[in-house]
C-alpha cells in the first residue's frame, strides 16, 4: 500500500508592505511522503512572498507537469509558475515557455549554490525567470513552527519576512540570485 500525504492546515495572515498586499488565507497543505517539513515550509513561505487571491498549491511532487504553486487566469493561461528546490534546467526552460513568470525558490545552503552555479549559464535566454535562495539557517529554523494545524503571521518589509506563530519566530532573508530581465 502506498503511503498517503500528511495533511497540514495553516491560517496564513500576510502583511506585505513591499507589495501593499494584506490578506488572510486558509491553506490545506498536502505533504508528500517524501517531502521534509523544511520543504513544506518553504512552500508556505513562497506562498506568503507571492501571496495573491488566485495563487494555489498544485499536485507538486505528485505530478511532474505542474509546479509547486501557480496562478492561472480564467483562460487557463499560467501567469506565475513557482518551483521549490533545485529543478533541472530543462524543467525550468519548459516552465519559462509555458508561464508569463517563473520563480524558483531554492534552499539547502551550499548544495543550492553548487546547483545554481552549474545551470545559471544555461538559462540566459529565460528572461521571465527569477531565482531566490532561502539561506539554510533560516529554512531549518522554520521546522520549529511546523504543526498539523498552524496559525502563521508573516510580515514582509524591505525584502525580509518575519514569521511568527505560537511556536516562535523566524526571520527569513531571501537572497535574489537572479532577477527578472527586461
Amino acid at each position: 500500500m502506498a503511503l498517503r500525504a500528511t495533511i497540514h492546515k495553516a491560517d496564513l495572515h500576510v502583511a506585505d508592505s513591499d507589495r501593499h498586499y494584506y490578506g488572510s488565507h486558509s491553506l490545506t497543505i498536502a505533504k508528500h511522503p517524501s517531502e521534509t517539513d523544511e520543504r513544506m515550509m518553504i512552500r508556505v513561505i513562497a506562498f506568503a512572498l507571492q501571496a495573491h487571491d488566485d495563487l494555489v498549491f498544485t499536485k507538486g511532487l505528485s505530478d511532474t507537469d505542474e509546479p509547486d504553486l501557480w496562478i492561472k487566469d480564467l483562460t487557463d493561461q499560467i501567469k506565475l509558475w513557482i518551483e521549490i528546490g533545485q529543478p533541472d534546467e530543462r524543467r525550468i526552460l519548459k516552465a519559462c515557455g509555458r508561464a508569463e513568470q517563473v520563480i524558483v525558490y531554492c534552499y539547502g545552503g551550499q548544495t543550492s549554490k553548487i546547483w545554481w552555479d552549474g545551470i545559471a549559464n544555461k538559462l540566459t535566454r529565460a528572461r521571465n525567470l527569477q531565482v531566490i535562495a532561502i539561506p539554510s539557517e533560516h529554512s531549518q529554523e522554520l521546522n520549529k513552527l511546523v504543526e498539523r494545524s498552524m496559525v502563521l503571521h508573516i510580515n514582509i518589509q524591505d525584502g525580509e519576512a518575519y514569521v511568527s506563530s505560537d511556536q516562535g519566530q523566524v526571520t527569513i532573508s531571501p537572497e535574489v540570485w537572479r532577477s527578472l530581465q527586461n
